[in-house]
């Protein structure tokens, strides 16, 4: 017996993802598919195809984010194995069957993660946004499609809720499982995972995981990133970018109430305050649009994001430490 959680916001995707499980549900072992309705002002009930109606049940979600709503998924499952699926996205027209083979592994095997191949414009450069959803095709243990062995989650206690966005909670589950003592390995099979559209704010609004890294450095200290496979990120350099600038807005505030030499000093270090602000943007910017399409809107965007950027990842850094500040750390495992 196999269960399918899928945790949805009722995204139009949603209707793609059933429709292409519909097509090959019969060739899954007493399937079990779990829609977890997280809509917070749902109207009416989630659509489910005629094909998948026995098979199908619609539990109402808690409205917490990702982690919260595959707990109550996998909890309320009757299998042994269960798989998580993202909303958004399309399983290829062997996955089932590909399916069953990848969990035929040996009973320390906690987790198999499924491909995710994400296709991108044929005709030009990915965007910024684009090339951030092609990182999907490359990362480690992430529950657009991966599946997990009961007994795992339940050695674990499931998915940290602490976690709100669909954003690292997938990555600190699997190192959980892996301290426990659980394998997790890679399989065959595939889904495809489209590029959503978004409007050019999106890389702001994307900022807001940094209150979870932080949490994450609370919870398994300096080494969270290599501890849980996660490639290095620039906050290093958006402290300094941001520290600059505060150094020349503030410095060029104070040459204001004073005169003389201590007013040329402050000049000095304002004008130095701003190079550094400058070339720290200006790295950052040419960074994101070297590899992309380089059309004047995309460019654009990044120069008015790679500003704005630095400083937005430093406060949600902040408020994300100010939030975890009392949570203990995690013991080696």
């Amino acid at each position: 017996m196999i269960s399918v959680v899928v945790p949805t916001l009722g995204r139009p995707s949603l209707a793609v993802l059933l429709d292409a499980l519909a097509a090959q549900v019969g060739e899954l072992p007493d399937p079990e598919i779990l829609l977890v309705d997280d809509r917070g002002d749902a109207a009416g009930e989630l659509a489910v195809p005629g094909a998948l109606s026995a098979y199908a049940k619609v539990l109402t979600g808690p409205g917490a984010g990702p982690a919260a709503a595959r707990n109550l998924g996998w909890r309320v499952a009757r299998s042994p194995w269960i798989v998580f699926l993202d909303d958004d996205v399309v399983p290829a027209a062997d996955w089932a069957r590909r399916l069953v083979a990848d969990l035929a592994v040996g009973d320390r095997v906690g987790g198999v993660q499924g491909r995710v191949e994400v296709p991108l414009p044929a005709d030009r450069r990915p965007t910024d946004w684009e090339r951030g959803t092609a990182g999907l095709a490359v990362s480690a243990w992430i529950t657009a499609d991966m599946a997990y062995r009961r007994a795992a989650l339940a050695a674990v206690g499931g998915l940290d809720e602490r976690f709100p966005r669909a954003y690292r909670e997938d990555a600190e589950l699997a190192h959980r499982v892996r301290r426990a003592g659980w394998d997790l390995v890679r399989g065959q099979r595939s889904v495809t995972h489209p590029v959503r559209p978004e409007d050019r704010w999106v890389s702001l609004r994307v900022q807001r995981g940094n209150a979870d890294d932080a949490l994450l450095r609370r919870l398994y200290g300096p080494t969270w990133r290599a501890d849980l496979d996660l490639p290095p990120g620039r906050r290093p350099r958006h402290v300094a970018v941001t520290a600059a600038g505060a150094v020349a807005v503030v410095a060029a505030a104070l040459s204001r109430t004073t005169t003389g030499t201590r007013r040329r000093l402050l000049g000095v270090v304002a004008a130095a305050g701003a190079a550094g602000w400058a070339a720290g943007t200006a790295d950052f910017a040419r960074a994101r649009v070297a590899p992309g399409p380089r059309t004047a809107d995309e460019v654009t965007t990044m120069l008015l994001t790679s500003a704005l950027i630095p400083p937005l990842a430093v406060t949600h850094w902040l408020r994300g430490w100010w939030r975890a500040r009392g949570e203990r750390r995690q013991a080696a495992g």
